[in-house]
């Protein structure tokens, strides 16, 4: 698994290329990259964690994008369903794609004490699921991967209190 959300790194790096892959996604596609779901997904990738539908909201509409929770689901639906971001279930949240436009199995590491999430790289075809998968006939087509736990952060104040 290839883990990217607990790790230091370049933010405004990692904002410019999603940003720089989403708009060459929707080029290539013909896809209207409208000014308010480039900015949902740009606040997506600037909070890199879940946020739910009406915090994104509240923000669109400080910035005068609009006040209406449908503005903030549309732009949410087409961000997920081009797979530039993904619906956290376990949180009914939403999260920038680390791999924009890429064809991926994402894995969600969701710290249960302070809501960080990290996205991982899953192949449900292999391991477990995927021996339960071969054992019944059963093929899969989709899979939704959500671990919860402790990131980096909260473990070390965990052990630091223990």
């Amino acid at each position: 698994m290839d883990t990217i959300g607990f790790q230091k790194h370049d933010h405004a790096s990692c904002m410019r290329a999603a940003l720089a892959a989403v708009e060459a996604y929707c080029a290539a596609h013909k896809l209207q990259f409208t000014p308010v779901r480039r900015r949902v997904l740009e606040i997506l990738l600037a909070r890199h964690r879940a946020m739910g539908a009406y915090e994104i909201l509240d923000t669109l509409r400080d910035e005068g994008l609009g006040s209406q929770p449908p503005v903030a689901y549309r732009a949410l639906d087409f961000l997920v369903n081009h797979g530039f971001a993904h619906k956290i279930e376990q949180l009914n949240a939403f999260i920038a794609c680390t791999h924009p436009g890429e064809d991926h199995t994402p894995a969600f590491l969701i710290c249960r004490n302070c809501d960080a999430v990290a996205e991982a790289h899953a192949e449900p075809s292999r391991g477990m699921l995927g021996r339960a998968a071969s054992d019944t006939g059963f093929s899969i087509e989709q899979a939704v991967v959500e671990a919860l736990g402790l990131c980096p952060n909260c473990r070390r104040g965990a052990s630091a209190c223990a």
